[in-house]
């Protein structure tokens, strides 16, 4: 059971780290637009910016999407779809589409995020049948549960909710029919780092003491400390946005002690540029050749600066510890 932990939190910060939802969205967008990777659902989220992304931009989403899917269809191929996903800070994600297309759908599929930012997903959802429809085409009746800040069905589920009030977030999960001895996956990207430290801990925590079986992929900064970091940091800081966890992101190493201390069974991390020099080289090839990239050093450094880490507890010993590139 999480227990109740005061937190504080300026509208302006929030209202900052949900704009970078807004960003990840258009930068998904436009790199799908140019054949880096595809997504036919994106579209029905966000309009087409007449906005050019530079191209170590679309590469390291590329990368970002790449190394997420790679681990999560690893997740549910161990364990045969019989999971739950829970998505964190998931934004207008697509990946239940993507997932519901290729016959990989967990029992359930969770997502959660700012009220703010469910409500404009669930209105998309509402008014746009090729989303709609893989929906209502999941559930065993034809009424969805859904009001102004969450959905449920039986296979897909949204709510509004903030991951710093753990009390609360295990309530409407629950609600949902949250299964806590079902292997259970927990994706975040670029959201810990908005938490601070004693409050990221806490939720990695309450996963590991919740779930026997489970696994956690989460995609932020790493490297943080160095020059480059630094201005990564104050580009952010201009925009009102505070990395409040940054202090995790010093290394690789920092970023596994952070499961390994709440309890998880084993960590790994890469940086992003590791993930691209592993991705299938035929298909790196080939998005390398849809736009000049002039400074390939740039790339470098951004990729650098960026890592996935995994985190995995297998009571049920379904081969977990084994999912890696």
């Amino acid at each position: 059971m999480a227990t109740r932990q005061p937190f504080t939190s300026s509208d302006t910060a929030d209202e900052a780290v949900r704009a970078t939802c807004d960003d990840a969205s258009t930068c998904k967008r436009f790199a799908t637009s140019k054949g880096y990777w595809k997504d036919p659902y994106i579209q029905y989220f966000v309009r087409q910016s007449g906005e050019r992304k530079a191209p170590e931009i679309s590469r390291g989403y590329y990368a970002r999407v790449h190394g997420v899917n790679r681990l999560l269809d690893g997740f549910l191929r161990k364990t045969t779809c019989n999971c739950q996903v829970i998505n964190l800070g998931a934004g207008l994600d697509t990946t239940f589409w993507r997932l519901k297309e290729a016959n990989l759908l967990p029992k359930k599929y969770f997502e959660v995020d700012f009220s703010v930012i469910v409500a404009r997903k669930l209105h998309n959802i509402k008014t746009k049948p090729p989303l709609s429809n893989p929906i209502v085409a999941t559930h065993s009746t034809d009424l969805l549960l859904m009001d102004g800040h969450s959905l449920d069905s039986d296979r897909y589920c949204i709510i509004g909710a903030d991951l710093r009030d753990l009390p609360a977030l295990e309530e409407k999960l629950k609600k949902c029919h949250l299964d806590t001895k079902l292997p259970t996956l927990f994706v975040s990207e670029c959201v810990l780092v908005y938490m601070t430290l004693e409050q990221s801990s806490s939720l990695v925590k309450w996963v590991a003491d919740t779930f026997d079986t489970a696994m956690f992929i989460n995609y932020e900064q790493v490297n943080m400390a160095d020059r480059f970091g630094q201005i990564m940091i104050e580009n952010l800081q201009r925009r009102q946005c505070n990395l409040a966890g940054v202090e995790v992101c010093r290394s690789l190493e920092s970023q596994k002690d952070r499961f390994l201390l709440a309890g998880w069974e084993k960590a790994d991390a890469l940086d992003m540029m590791t993930v691209y020099n592993i991705l299938p080289q035929d298909d790196v090839g080939r998005i390398e050749q849809l736009e000049f990239l002039d400074e390939r050093e740039l790339l470098q450094q951004l990729l650098q600066h960026y890592c996935i880490c995994w985190a995995t507890k297998d009571k049920l010993s379904l081969g977990l510890l084994d999912v890696t590139f």
